[in-house]
C-alpha cells in the first residue's frame, strides 16, 4: 500500500506509532500551509515521503489509498475526490456526516471498482471478536448498556462561547458523532439492526454535548451513553439470564472483560494485544485490498451504511441539524 494521509491531528498522531509494522511501501502527508511546521515535523519524526500542501498534487502522485483524517464535515467531500481519481480510501470515524453522503461514496467506490473504509476500530479488535463468540455463554440476553462518558478539554471553552470542532454543528461534531458512535457500532455489530431507536440528547448552541440511544430489539433492550460534558466510571454491561459480561473500559479500548455467572463462578477473559489499537484494523484494510476481499469489504460497508442511516434519523428527530445534511 502507498498510503496518502490527510491531516495532522491527534488521530494521525496516534497511527503514526504503528506504521512501521504495517505492510506500506511508502506513506505521504497532505498539510495545510497554516500547520506546515507540524507537517514537517512528523514527516522528519517518522520518516515519511515529502509533504504534500495541495489536495490534487497528492491525487496525482503514485499514492494508491488514502486516509481521510480530518474533521468530520470534511469526510464526504475528500473521500469523494479519492475515489474519483480512482484510489481506495479509508475514512476515520464516523464516515461521512449523514446517510446520504455515505450512500453516495459507496455508490462512487462501486462504479470505479475501489474499496472503501470507515476506520471504526471496534470491529477488528480480538477482544471484542471474541465478545461476540461469548455472548452465547450468558443465554437469552435481557438488558445492554454501553457507557462512554469523558468530560471534554474542550467543553469549557465551549462553555464560555468558543466553538471548537467537536461541538460545532457546522463540523457535524457532538457526543454522538464523536464518542457515542464507538457504542452505537458495538451495538448493532453484537445484535444487528433493533426494531426501533431513539436518541435523547442534551443540546446546548444546536449540538449534542451527551446523550442516549435506545434500542428494542423486542426480547431485550439496550442503551448506549455518550457523553463530553460529564463523566463517569466507563463501564459496560451485557446482561442475560445465565449471566453477565462486564467490560471496565471503553468498547474502542477494551482488551479483557469478565463473564459473571449466575451460580458465583467468575471467567477473567483477557487478550494479547499487545499492538496499538489502530493496527488490527489498518492490517485488515491492507490484507482486504491485497486479496481483492471485496465480499468483506461489502459487508464492513453495508454495517457502516446501516448504522449511519440510524444515526442519522435519530439525531435528525433530536433537532441536531449539520450545514452537511
Amino acid at each position: 500500500m502507498r498510503l496518502g494521509i490527510l491531516g495532522t491531528g491527534m488521530i494521525v498522531k496516534s497511527f503514526m506509532q504503528i506504521i512501521d509494522r504495517l505492510d506500506l511501501e511508502s506513506v505521504s502527508i497532505l498539510g495545510r500551509e497554516a500547520s506546515r511546521d507540524k507537517t514537517e515535523e512528523l514527516v522528519r519524526s517518522y520518516g515519511l515521503k515529502e509533504p504534500f500542501y495541495d489536495y490534487d498534487r497528492l491525487l496525482e502522485s503514485d499514492v494508491d489509498t488514502v486516509y481521510v483524517a480530518l474533521p468530520n464535515h470534511l469526510h464526504f467531500s475528500f473521500a469523494k475526490k479519492a475515489l474519483e481519481k480512482g484510489k481506495h480510501v479509508i475514512i476515520e470515524k464516523p464516515a461521512t456526516s449523514n446517510a446520504r453522503e455515505l450512500e453516495e461514496l459507496a455508490a462512487v467506490a462501486k462504479e470505479e471498482k475501489r474499496m472503501i473504509f470507515e476506520a471504526m476500530n471496534i470491529h477488528y479488535l480480538p477482544s471484542f471478536q471474541a465478545l461476540k463468540e461469548d455472548l452465547g455463554k450468558l443465554g437469552d440476553i435481557k438488558l445492554v448498556s454501553f457507557n462512554y462518558s469523558q468530560y471534554s478539554s474542550r467543553y469549557d471553552a465551549f462553555k464560555g462561547g468558543t466553538i471548537l470542532p467537536a461541538f460545532d454543528y457546522h463540523k457535524s461534531g457532538g457526543a454522538l458523532m464523536d464518542i457515542n458512535i464507538y457504542n452505537v457500532h458495538a451495538v448493532i455489530n453484537l445484535f444487528g439492526t433493533p426494531k426501533k431507536a431513539e436518541y435523547y440528547a442534551n443540546i446546548a448552541k444546536g449540538i449534542d454535548t451527551s446523550g442516549m440511544m435506545f434500542y428494542d430489539y423486542g426480547t431485550f433492550k439496550a442503551v448506549s451513553i455518550g457523553a463530553k460534558d460529564c463523566k463517569a466510571p466507563v463501564r459496560s454491561t451485557i446482561q442475560g439470564d445465565l449471566g453477565a459480561i462486564v467490560i471496565e473500559k471503553p468498547v474502542n479500548q477494551m482488551t479483557e472483560y469478565k463473564i459473571l455467572y449466575n451460580d458465583g463462578r467468575e471467567e477473567l477473559r483477557q487478550f494479547g494485544q499487545t499492538e496499538h489499537r489502530l493496527y488490527y484494523e489498518f492490517a485488515e484494510f491492507i490484507r482486504m485490498i491485497n486479496q481483492r476481499d471485496y465480499k468483506r469489504q461489502e459487508e464492513l460497508m453495508n454495517l457502516s451504511l446501516n448504522i449511519t442511516r440510524l444515526v442519522t434519523r435519530a439525531r435528525q428527530e433530536q433537532g441536531i441539524v449539520f450545514d452537511n445534511d
